[in-house]
């Protein structure tokens, strides 16, 4: 396989002003997961100018399959949701868009994780290969997923016959914006992102008047000393070599200071890259909620999933592969090792439904002095603003050396 990209598979002046304006108008109209239906409407017509065919799947789920003679199938994946933030970057294309969560409130919504980026550079890559068809052979597989900050886009896919409808990969790739230098890119292999579990906890107590605390079996108190004991199960049942978090990022009881109310909820999120590890944190967390409420005379809790992000795992040859290609891009300097991240996506979700390596990278979208900040904004923040130039052309650069490892013509 030569290492050098055709002229045709680069980007020119007028691709690179559209994708401009693509990212720009992605980035002020976001959605939130699982209601992409404008991004959804925008992504197909855009596939479909290109020539490819498109059909939905999982809902807002777009995929777009570009045929072009025999040949290897390679699947690259883009996430199109956004994330109920208020926007505070000061961009004159900056969100002002609002959606609506499952509880019917209105929220504010961002593209505060670079999914924006990802769809602009997603579509510029189909473009450039659309248009090239005499350097290349096989099929592409676009998929443009939904649902990806709640686990449930890949999922929703996979179950819609994603891989009966397209066909099928025999890799797939995928990439993530993040606050490291604009123009660089990093991967891994092997374990990439962790397994994410989360759980609502409804501590069930009996209320009765502040005054009268006899009567009463205290959720607050209840719930406090289970979200203390839970911080024990990292430093005492995980090994210091093991990898694990647990947090609870949400406690919520009572109306009045003087009513002990009768219950109380609180949301934890726990992220792992072991199995085994997994399995520890997750039953201790149902023994300790448990035996917990059993010494306050409670009625046993209420556990319910909230969502569950499958890990990361990038293939180590086609890992290899892959950064051997991204030197010749970008040369040494700019190929970063990498690390594994406790943040989570259920890119894997995908590869894994057919059994097939994927690899996964993440590319800078800061400038050096962002970056040499004391604190960067980091994915999810309202300030979340990855610089245009030299960003969605790294990521560009970066799709099309990959899809060109496996479909470029010798």
């Amino acid at each position: 396989m030569t290492n050098t990209i055709p002229q045709a598979l680069s980007l020119a002046a007028d691709s690179t002003a559209d994708m401009i304006e693509t990212y720009k108008y992605l980035h002020a109209n976001p959605e939130l997961s699982m209601q992409e239906h404008r991004t959804a409407d925008y992504l197909t017509g855009r596939l479909e100018a290109l020539g490819l065919e498109v059909f939905r799947c999982g809902g807002t789920g777009v995929v777009g399959v570009l045929r072009n003679g025999q040949g290897p199938v390679v699947g690259f994946r883009a996430d199109t949701d956004g994330l109920p933030v208020l926007e505070d970057t000061g961009l004159d294309y900056a969100s002002a868009a609002t959606g609506v969560l499952e509880d019917g409130t209105e929220v504010p919504t961002m593209h505060a994780c670079g999914h924006d980026t990802h769809m602009a550079s997603a579509l510029a890559t189909a473009a450039l290969y659309a248009g090239a068809k005499d350097d290349w052979a096989g099929t592409l597989v676009f998929v443009l997923q939904p649902g990806e900050e709640t686990a449930a886009g890949a999922r929703a896919m996979v179950q819609d016959g994603l891989w009966d409808k397209a066909p099928k990969p025999e890799i797939i790739y995928g990439q993530h914006v993040m606050p490291g230098l604009a123009g660089t890119v990093s991967l891994m292999a092997g374990a990439a992102m962790s397994t994410a579990d989360s759980f609502k906890v409804t501590v069930h107590g009996q209320g009765s008047h502040g005054s009268m605390p006899e009567h009463s079996i205290d959720p607050i108190v209840l719930g406090a000393a289970m979200v203390l004991r839970l911080q024990t199960i990292v430093s005492r049942q995980v090994a210091p070599q093991s990898a694990a978090v647990v947090t609870i990022g949400s406690f919520h009881a009572g109306l009045k200071e003087n009513v002990i109310p009768d219950r109380a909820v609180f949301t934890l999120n726990v992220r792992t890259f072991e199995p085994a590890v997994r399995e520890t944190v997750l039953s201790s967390i149902r023994r300790i909620i448990a035996a917990e409420a059993a010494a306050s005379g409670a009625p046993e809790p209420t556990i319910e999933d909230i969502s569950n992000f499958p890990p990361l795992h990038n293939d180590p040859t086609q890992t290899a592969l892959l950064e051997a290609q991204f030197r010749d891009e970008f040369g040494a300097e700019r190929v970063l090792a990498g690390t594994p991240v406790m943040g989570s996506e259920d890119f894997g979700a995908l590869a894994d439904a057919l059994g097939v390596p994927s690899v996964y990278w993440f590319f800078g979208g800061f400038d050096a002095d962002t970056v040499a900040s004391e604190h960067p904004p980091a994915n999810h923040s309202p300030f979340f603003a990855p610089v245009v130039d030299p960003t969605l052309a790294t990521a560009v650069a970066a799709a099309v050396r990959a899809l060109f490892s496996k479909v470029g013509k010798k």
